[in-house]
């Protein structure tokens, strides 16, 4: 019993002393799914952003979400004179705040089955139930399903959708 308490006392100092959670960015960078969108952060120079004091809600595409972009799309956005538009992208994918599932599902009911979120590009998203799955509709009209949600973070929250969302 003793040998119990010292090792969960163990446990406990250590997650207080070195933080046990991780931020957005180290969900991320942990996710064998996640490596385009890893070097796509890093090119945006976006990586202290995210991993500052939040809270955000990251909207998190795989790489098979970034597969289904034309060919030769990721390519062009990770030149280093695409850097804008790539951050104008990627922090089309993030809301300020710690929306987690609940939270989302409460804005939609509260919204008579849709609530509109403004991303921290400016831009849009209107988010809605589709089969009991939470849907993403980007300004263009294209959608995106949320496949995992609230993997939590130390500065916010990650959702991992099946696309790309993309501003206009």
């Amino acid at each position: 019993m003793k040998k119990l308490v010292v090792m969960m006392f163990a446990v406990v100092v250590s997650s207080t002393v070195f933080g046990q959670s991780k931020d957005v960015v180290d969900i991320a960078i942990g996710s064998a799914d996640h490596t385009t969108l890893v070097a796509a952060v890093k090119a945006a120079d976006l990586v202290t952003t995210l991993k500052g004091n939040g809270p955000f809600t990251v909207f998190a595409p795989t790489n098979a979400a970034f597969n289904k972009l034309p060919e030769g799309t990721v390519a062009g956005l990770l030149k280093p004179e695409s850097k804008a538009q790539l951050a104008k992208i990627l922090t089309y994918h993030v809301v300020s705040g710690n929306l987690d599932a609940a939270a989302v599902t409460a804005a939609i009911k509260s919204g008579n089955g849709k609530a509109v979120v403004t991303t921290v590009s400016g831009g849009k998203l209107t988010v809605s139930l589709d089969n009991g799955k939470v849907k993403l509709v980007d300004e263009n009209g294209n959608a995106a399903y949320v496949t995992a949600a609230d993997l939590k973070g130390s500065n916010g929250v990650v959702h991992v959708i099946d696309a790309v969302v993309l501003p206009k």
